[in-house]
């Protein structure tokens, strides 16, 4: 934690759960990322955490930005970003969004179907595409899998199609899932984009992008590689599948980005021994899925937390929200020891919560209010 980030915690009287964020330490990991891959555009993926704080602060250190929305768009815009440092990297638009982004000049969109491509023809006549490959999602906390992508013989098909339909093919996308821990797992998509690349180019369409994404990680409970780790595996890959011929490249950092960066504190608001069976410890925080920690959701993403009694004897716990809901648990199966000397009223924190947690929480269930946000 910086000392920022200590000060603002140490000297606060706001009222919780709330999450502080220390902008040095963004632009920072910025430089660093920018630094281990000099040949690769930087594109924020602008809902981690959509603070206009943020967009500026990276907008000026020359960072371009991935939105998966009109609002994200809007929001770059009105802090002066051009279409032109943007890339709407989401596979499912209305057609009214897709033709709202290419009138305000947006001209890069990514697709992974035929409907999808066909929506780009009638409202963004002209502009670059480039298709999202399905992935494994293997080492990743939070796999992408289902939801997105195509198959490498779709993507073919669909990329041909694209310049009947007055398109522009312009490339290819992945993404290795969010919160990869093995930095070896964008090979696989790399040698597929590749041989993409080859096909394509033997049926007389020249694609330029490979777009590599997200996945790099935030600092949770586990250990990783560095970031110059990952940057090495990334660059080696590329070098072996596409030799003297380099593409252009983007990736689209988002937790890697930000998640670090932030800080929640919450209050400890009961702890109870419950009798299911079995006695367990339960300490009910005042943040839950539902005020920002979704990822949680099958204790996916495995926070660090901190507590002012660290360094007494502890005990496993189960740690819970504070709603009606009885899915509003957060972790029950993954061991959390917290000290036995915890009180009602205790300040703890959640560390490297920068990413997908402000940006998440609910409007107002059980009348909570969302999740307010600091950037120091």
């Amino acid at each position: 934690m910086s000392e920022k980030l200590l000060q603002f915690l140490s000297a606060t009287s706001h009222e919780t759960p709330f999450l502080v964020l220390d902008l040095d330490l963004v632009v920072d990991r910025y430089g660093e990322i920018k630094n281990t891959l000099p040949d690769v555009d930087i594109y924020y993926a602008v809902k981690a955490n959509p603070a206009n704080e943020i967009i500026a602060a990276l907008a000026k250190k020359g960072c371009s930005f991935d939105i998966a929305s009109i609002a994200e768009m809007e929001a770059c815009m009105r802090l002066g970003i051009g279409a032109d440092r943007m890339s709407y990297g989401h596979t499912i638009k209305k057609e009214t969004d897709i033709a709202k982004a290419h009138l305000a000049g947006i001209d890069l969109f990514a697709f992974d179907s035929a409907a999808e491509l066909e929506k780009l023809a009638r409202a963004a006549p002209g502009s670059r595409v480039y298709c999202r490959l399905v992935t494994k999602g293997e080492g990743s906390d939070w796999p992408l899998s289902k939801k997105f992508g195509c198959k490498t013989e779709i993507a073919e098909d669909l990329l041909l199609r694209s310049k009947g339909y007055g398109l522009r093919p312009h490339g290819i996308s992945f993404h290795v899932g969010s919160q990869q821990t093995d930095p070896e797992q964008w090979d696989a998509a790399i040698a597929e984009a590749a041989a993409l690349f080859r096909a394509l180019d033997r049926k007389g369409v020249q694609l330029e992008l490979v777009n590599l994404g997200g996945g790099l990680p935030a600092r949770y409970l586990n250990a990783l590689p560095t970031t110059t780790r990952y940057g090495e595996a990334i660059m080696a890959s590329m070098h072996k599948h596409f030799g003297n011929q380099m593409p252009k490249m983007i990736l689209e950092p988002g937790r890697g980005l930000v998640g670090d960066a932030g800080v929640i504190q919450t209050e400890v608001v009961l702890i109870a021994d419950r009798h299911n069976g079995k006695t367990a410890r339960w300490v009910y925080l005042d943040i839950g899925k539902f005020g920002g920690l979704p990822e949680t959701i099958g204790e996916a993403i495995k926070y660090r937390i901190t507590t002012p009694r660290d360094g007494c004897e502890t005990e496993p716990s189960i740690i819970a929200g504070p709603t009606c809901e009885e899915l509003d648990v957060l972790y029950e199966h993954t061991p959390y020891p917290l000290p036995r000397s915890l009180q009602v009223g205790d300040r703890i924190e959640i560390q490297s919560a920068g990413a997908y947690t402000w940006s998440y929480s609910a409007v107002c269930f059980n009348g909570i209010r969302p999740l307010k946000q600091h950037i120091i």
